[in-house]
């Protein structure tokens, strides 16, 4: 074998990074306290971050930091900050979810490579084109994705010359990630803003099939599906666990390097996987890699499985025999831990101590000697210009303690400066200074020219192209269409997540009912990605919505208008601009999860569209696995593929605390879990109408679990008159819609 496969590792803490290192990972991922999806981990200072390059390229391991959560506008100055910053340490990648940052760095940070997070849920061919042309260097494919489908995907990001990472060992969410919105919803914590309370692990009243966790998944493992991986050209095995410790880290690492050693250097796979059993798991499935979906993927305890595992592989029965298994397994434990702790003992990410010596005589050059550590390392710089006697403004050591406070950069602490071999009374030109201080810095940053300060000056405003705000409507049945002679308001049809091979219906539908406005789901794999650009090339309509942006690249491509929908996360200006300069967006809906005040101050581009969902049911989560299996049961063993196009299952869970969710399935949909009341939010009609050029409202069936069918044609009547300023319009609906929430609107991120 020829090709290198990068092991990346998780670094949720200085020392875990260590275990990463030492174990034999080729990069490691980790977050700085801001910015960074997994805020409950210990995560890095910037000063850690120096160490951490500095001790990970010594043993040539690489670093990607992760600025993986959506950027809200008022932080846009701090994320400029921090990324003039970077791009002076060296870093090797930054992990990116929000589509700002792509345009910022483009512009203004373009030594900055940029990775794109698992967040941006990647699955399908245009989304590796996107990607591509606003900038990412490498992206990490959706963990529901099978290693056929990861097999094309990669094939066409190496065209692209993209590299691509696969998630094979940890933690598996049941949902698609970037499209989870329900530890926002319950609980105000944002998985998009690495705030995750974890709801899919939560307990619920016992469901009609037994269990109590019906929404946890046991975790991933492709421990022996290298081989696949290999053939499938993918660029990077990426293990999941930044809020793991430093022993399960050190473990898993440690296990993947010698799996992936053993493979190369013999084309054989080791049989023995004990140890990741030995840390904490919740057991193992590779299904979704296999695309094998079946209820064997699930596990009804959502705690470590170590112990479990290891009673089970030795068939002990007796408490003397159970109680024999559990000390030998924290005795092994205890190996591994100590075995780590030897292995790091001498790795430090302290600053190297630093000495600045200047030294200089009448008619010679200043010469500045610089001493990192115990003479381990020693520079030399001076000026071109000769000392010469001083009448004024001589240089002593205090100017020169000042001038050179901050050459150190990340990397070293001073220790002293020694001017005792500079003779009194001389003086040289002070910019000369500068020029030796720069030198010095260059040396001590690898011979690497400082990149300056990036001024990014602040985006202009632009106003509205016109000052009437507008209505639109979403359906999914043509049994609706007829609310079309009800308004005069856009209306949008929703395409389904699946659509068969094949099939014209819905082509023929846009065609009978052009005045339908085709609006695209966030997720469409494999065929249903085909299918819906199949859609676009016969209809050819004007303009659509789409929360793909794999269709939105085909739509770009096509030269058809399209607005960014509501489940592309928006929330900052620059993100607008990255779709609109890169390719060509119309508009954007702005993301229901920020409030007001993070709404007002985004700035418009010129001659673009704002949008904003008012009505709409709050979906929680989307998955490709099954939700019916462990609640109300499936005679069928796995998923297949006429599932998604026929099955039209829904119920209802109801967790420990006695709330409940729907649980809908719609044909050509995925199973989605929504909360029990609607989004309904009048007010931003008063506080942000001039803002927005269209207020959009819902009213597909999706979601509705057990309620009664509102009245569409009334609920049409009073959002037309709520927008026309009538006063009591907003309490007409208040009481229509009796089970509703703004709490978004008022909570935000």
């Amino acid at each position: 074998m020829k090709r290198n496969i990068e092991l990346l590792a998780p670094g949720g803490d200085v020392e875990a990074i260590k275990a990463a290192v030492i174990a034999g990972a080729n990069a490691v991922y980790c977050g700085l306290d801001n910015f960074n999806a997994r805020n409950r981990a210990a995560n890095l200072s910037f000063e850690d971050l120096s160490g951490i390059l500095r001790l990970a390229h010594k043993y040539d391991c690489e670093v990607f930091l992760t600025v993986n959560v959506v950027i809200l506008e008022h932080e846009l100055r701090s994320l400029i900050k921090l990324l003039n910053k970077l791009v002076n340490t060296g870093i090797d990648g930054i992990i990116v979810q929000d589509l700002g940052i792509f345009n910022l760095v483009k512009k203004h940070f373009p030594s900055l490579d940029i990775h794109a997070s698992t967040q941006l849920t990647t699955h399908n061919e245009g989304q590796i084109l996107f990607l591509a042309k606003i900038g990412a260097s490498r992206l990490n494919l959706s963990r529901e994705l099978n290693i056929g489908e990861i097999k094309s995907l990669t094939a066409l990001a190496h065209k692209h010359n993209v590299l691509t990472e696969v998630f094979v060992h940890g933690a598996l969410c049941i949902a698609f990630s970037g499209q989870c919105y329900s530890s926002s919803v319950s609980v105000g914590n944002s998985g998009n803003r690495g705030s995750c309370s974890q709801a899919c692990r939560d307990e619920y009243e016992i469901t009609d099939a037994g269990n109590r966790f019906p929404l946890n998944l046991k975790d991933n493992s492709a421990y022996f599906d290298l081989p696949e991986l290999v053939d499938a050209q993918v660029d990077s095995l990426k293990i999941e666990g930044r809020i793991k410790n430093a022993h399960y880290v050190y473990t898993v690492v440690d296990t993947w390097r010698k799996q992936v050693d053993a493979f190369v250097d013999t084309g054989q796979l080791l049989a023995d996987d004990s140890n990741l059993h030995r840390v904490f798991n919740r057991d193992f499935t590779n299904s979704f890699l296999q695309g094998h979906l079946s209820k064997e993927m699930f596990i009804d305890n959502p705690r470590d499985y170590s112990v479990n595992h290891a009673i089970e592989q030795s068939d002990a029965v007796t408490p003397d025999a159970i109680e024999q298994i559990k000390v030998e397994l924290y005795s092994k434990k205890n190996e591994l831990g100590a075995e780590l702790k030897e292995k790091i003992k001498y790795l430090s990410i302290a600053k190297q101590p630093l000495v600045l010596a200047f030294s200089g005589q009448l008619g010679a050059p200043l010469c500045l000697t610089l001493t990192i550590g115990d003479q381990d390392k020693v520079y030399q710089v001076q000026t071109p210009s000769l000392l010469r006697a001083a009448s004024e403004s001589a240089i002593h050591q205090a100017t020169l303690e000042k001038r050179f406070k901050n050459v150190a950069g990340n990397d070293y602490r001073i220790e002293g400066f020694e001017c005792s071999d500079l003779d009194d009374g001389l003086t040289l030109p002070f910019k000369e200074l500068t020029t030796l201080k720069n030198e010095a810095a260059s040396l001590l940053n690898h011979s690497i020219d400082r990149v300056p300060f990036a001024d990014v000056p602040p985006l202009e405003k632009h106003a509205k192209t016109s000052k009437r705000t507008t209505m639109s409507i979403l359906i999914a049945d043509e049994k609706d269409v007829h609310l079309c002679e009800r308004t005069n308001a856009d209306v949008y049809f929703k395409v389904p997540e699946s659509l068969k091979k094949g099939c014209n219906k819905h082509i023929e539908l846009f065609l009978r009912h052009p005045r339908l406005i085709p609006w695209f789901p966030a997720i469409l794999i494999g065929k249903d990605y085909d299918e819906s650009v199949r859609l676009l090339e016969q209809v050819r309509p004007e303009r659509i919505v789409s929360n793909n942006t794999g269709v939105a690249y085909k739509a770009f491509e096509m030269g058809i208008e399209w607005i960014a929908g509501p489940f592309l996360n928006t929330t900052n200006s620059y993100a607008l601009l990255t779709l609109k300069e890169e390719l060509n967006c119309a508009g954007a809906f702005i993301s229901n999860e920020i409030n007001r005040m993070q709404i007002k101050n985004i700035a418009r581009p010129s001659n673009f569209k704002l949008l904003y969902s008012i009505y709409h049911p709050i979906l929680l989560m989307t998955s490709r696995q099954c939700f019916f299996q462990q609640t109300v049961g499936c005679k069928k063993p796995t998923i297949e593929d006429g599932c998604m196009l026929s099955c039209t299952k829904a119920t209802t869970i109801t967790n420990v605390k006695g709330v409940s969710f729907a649980v809908d399935k719609q044909k050509g949909g995925y199973p989605s879990i929504y909360n029990h009341e609607q989004f309904l939010n009048a007010d931003i009609v008063h506080d942000l109408g001039d803002l927005f050029d269209e207020f959009f409202i819902d009213l597909t069936n999706i979601g509705a679990g057990s309620k009664p069918e509102l009245d569409k044609a009334a609920l049409i009547a009073h959002f037309e008159r709520l927008l026309s300023g009538d006063g009591q319009a907003a309490e007409q609906l208040n009481q229509m819609v009796s089970e509703s929430t703004n709490a978004q609107y008022s909570q935000g991120l």
